[in-house]
């Protein structure tokens, strides 16, 4: 099985009290690196290693419109934030324990930045997936098959079609057996690898 994490913005304080007795600019305002609803993906599979960059591109949706903010193409995740969740985000992309105990779901964890005046506050998801390699797979109406037999799988969330594999999004983990079974129920193709 392999492990992507996705990460949230969920919302962003300001205590502007704060800011104006203790910041040397005490108009700073809100953090201008995230917006509420940006989202990033960080993968660990084949040549990508999202991690070690600091989550440079792995912005994959915001509402900011004008200007470079954290995770995309020329700046990475600001240090301060970094700082408070790459620790859930490592843990996530090794398929460990976000926070058991803790969350109600130990894929998952709720961090803010350690910037007091304005913390942005995070989800952070472990997701869960399997990659796998079929043959046979040629065009569209090839790729509705497998979707609609895998989807019949208790526990399979997403399907998403790469160039080189598909991705399958579990809730927990399935056997490959019955993923290969589900595949060979479509009759033409064959499963070649399950990573």
């Amino acid at each position: 099985m392999q492990h992507k994490v996705k990460v949230t913005v969920i919302d962003k304080k300001l205590f502007s009290e704060l800011q104006t007795e203790y910041c040397a600019d005490p108009n700073s305002g809100m953090c201008p690196c995230y917006n509420a609803g940006d989202e990033f993906i960080f993968e660990r599979y084949g040549i990508a290693d999202d991690f070690w960059h600091m989550g440079l591109n792995t912005l994959k949706q915001t509402s900011n419109v004008a200007g470079e903010i954290a995770g995309g193409t020329g700046f990475p995740h600001c240090s301060e934030a970094w700082d408070a969740i790459s620790r859930y985000i490592y843990a996530g992309l090794q398929g460990g324990s976000i926070m058991r105990g803790w969350m109600n779901n130990e894929r998952v964890m709720i961090a803010c930045c350690s910037d007091g005046t304005r913390p942005v506050i995070f989800k952070i998801e472990r997701l869960d997936y399997k990659a796998l390699y079929i043959d046979g797979i040629y065009q569209d109406a090839s790729r509705n098959e497998i979707v609609s037999a895998l989807k019949q799988i208790n526990g399979v969330e997403d399907i998403v079609f790469k160039e080189q594999y598909t991705e399958i999004y579990m809730k927990e983990n399935i056997s490959d057996d019955v993923i290969r079974e589900a595949v060979k129920k479509c009759g033409k193709y064959r499963v070649i690898k399950i990573d």
